[in-house]
């Protein structure tokens, strides 16, 4: 016959484990997003705009050509192209949740949801920028 106590302490054991290794997957995430850098430029390549981890701004690249837009224009053009780079940046965040923690788990869904309510896009948008 089993002893309790025996089958209590592998459960004990087996539970420890895997939220050890739920917690170090977890930590993976964190580590490969916050070093995560992401480029999108618009479709002529005249603004080259790169995220990092958090979406934020880090480089802004305007070829000559780009004076050749108006303040408004280049203003959209460069905001649309921020925004093709941070809905890049979601789908990034997403194969990596799903490559650490699992797209499908509690700690990926919550990730990948808060990117995309931060990011909100279409493909097309994406698209646009490479």
């Amino acid at each position: 016959m089993p002893d309790v106590a025996d089958d209590a302490e592998q459960w004990v054991r087996s539970w420890s484990a895997s939220v050890s290794e739920q917690a170090a997957a977890a930590q993976s995430l964190s580590d490969q997003v916050s070093r995560l850098t992401v480029t999108a430029s618009d479709p002529e390549h005249h603004v080259t705009v790169t995220v990092d981890g958090s979406g934020g701004v880090t480089d802004l690249r305007l070829e000559q050509q780009a004076a050749h837009f108006g303040m408004t224009e280049l203003a959209d053009v460069i905001l649309r192209t921020m925004r093709a780079a941070q809905v890049r940046l979601t789908r990034r965040v997403a194969e990596i949740a799903e490559q650490t923690v699992g797209v499908d788990s509690p700690t990926g869904r919550a990730v990948v949801a808060g990117f995309e309510a931060r990011f909100p896009g279409t493909s097309a948008e994406d698209d646009d920028g490479r």
